[in-house]
């Protein structure tokens, strides 16, 4: 079957400390916890936590491998945007913050004036928008 619409998107990334990456997209942003592995401390071995809503077409996948752990390098354009169609909760930005989110300045001035820009632990950028989205 080839890939269209209907076909789950996995978005992978290293992370430095899961635990910290769980407490923010869990506790901070409200995904749940989809699937976890624990690794060893050989190489090749890792641990791994896949977080979203449960009944997204998509979700995190967050890796660590102990022996030879990646170094995570977004860059400040490396973005995970959530259209949210309404304002932006200041509630869920403190909850974000709480749980080692930074919030931070876009480049582009665009996201400024249409959402809220936050760094994950890693250094990756979540964009909560206020404008609503369709591929239609």
């Amino acid at each position: 079957m080839p890939a269209d619409g209907q076909s789950h998107i996995r978005i992978a990334r290293p992370s430095r400390d899961l635990a910290a990456a769980e407490r923010f997209w869990c506790a901070g942003l409200g995904l749940s916890v989809v699937y976890r592995v624990e690794g060893g401390d050989r190489a090749g071995e890792h641990d791994l936590l896949m977080v979203g809503w449960p009944d997204a077409s998509w979700h995190l996948e967050l890796v660590h491998e102990a022996a030879r752990p990646v170094e995570p390098r977004p860059s400040e354009e490396d973005l995970l945007v959530i259209y949210l169609d309404e304002a932006v909760p200041e509630e869920l930005v403190d909850r974000l913050t709480q749980h080692g989110g930074t919030r931070v300045a876009s480049p582009n001035p665009y996201w400024n004036e249409w959402g809220v820009t936050i760094e994950d632990p890693d250094g990756y950028r979540l964009v909560l928008c206020r404008r609503g989205w369709s591929n239609s």
